[in-house]
């Protein structure tokens, strides 16, 4: 499996706090089968034109020193579109995930649907490809926006552990799987135990193996490659499924 969203670059955002926690992260993902995992710290659009800090350099040297050989590491960023992405960026390509065309985006929770359709319209403009992480975790997604915006270009990345939350944003990542409206899967480790692996199971249980292949495996690499990535067929999710998890996070209850 690939993981393409991820904060484990050490001490440069709110993910881990150091060279030794990303490290035991990365050795506990390869153990679960993930092979690549790309390193993506938050970075606005407004300094994104500067390319990645020299912090974040350093921290990416310091951690490849003492990483294990997999999965492998790869770089990029997760950029705030607070503001217009300057064409320079599609230029240079290095904020991109490992330099493709595929940039990861995300906004603030409260956006506005108006607001996603014209940012993520304005950077396929640039040539560039965005991949809107969590959109389940804003209020004006729905399947109809998300289809608008990927009938823009768009591609979305839904968290693999919020597939498993019974709040609306899991009501919402379930739903997307279900249309078949997610392009790729991503556990967006800050440090902690959020890994891809973790929504590949639930999928699995749900007899989504042709799924977890695309949204875990195919599609990442495609991304990683600068290829297109591949429809993901629908998946009927199953209500007993939900009863379960709903027992489970409430403690058995």
């Amino acid at each position: 499996m690939i993981d393409l969203h991820s904060h484990l670059l050490p001490a440069v955002d709110d993910g881990s706090r150091s060279v030794e926690q990303s490290v035991k992260v990365l050795n506990e993902m390869a153990r679960q089968g993930i092979t690549d995992v790309c390193l993506t710290p938050h970075i606005q659009a407004g300094r994104a034109e500067a390319g990645p800090p020299q912090a974040h350099s350093r921290a990416f040297e310091a951690l490849r020193a003492e990483a294990p050989a997999m999965p492998r590491l790869h770089r990029g960023a997760e950029v705030m579109l607070d503001r217009p992405v300057p064409r320079p960026v599609a230029l240079a390509r290095n904020v991109t995930l490992a330099g493709t065309r595929y940039i990861l985006v995300e906004f603030p929770r409260l956006v506005a649907y108006d607001t996603v359709t014209n940012a993520l319209t304005q950077v396929v403009d640039l040539g560039l490809i965005p991949i809107l992480a969590h959109p389940e975790r804003y209020s004006c997604c729905s399947v109809d926006a998300v289809r608008q915006w990927r009938g823009i270009g768009a591609r979305m990345q839904v968290d693999a552990t919020t597939l498993l939350a019974s709040q609306a944003r899991g009501q919402r990542a379930r739903q997307l799987v279900a249309e078949g409206l997610a392009d790729i899967m991503a556990g967006d480790n800050h440090g902690d135990d959020r890994t891809v692996a973790t929504g590949a199971n639930f999928l699995k249980a749900q007899d989504g193996t042709e799924q977890v292949d695309l949204l875990a495996v195919r599609n990442p690499m495609a991304i990683l490659s600068d290829s297109p990535t591949s429809p993901v067929p629908p998946l009927r999710i199953r209500e007993s499924w939900m009863k379960r998890i709903k027992y489970f996070l409430e403690g058995g209850r």
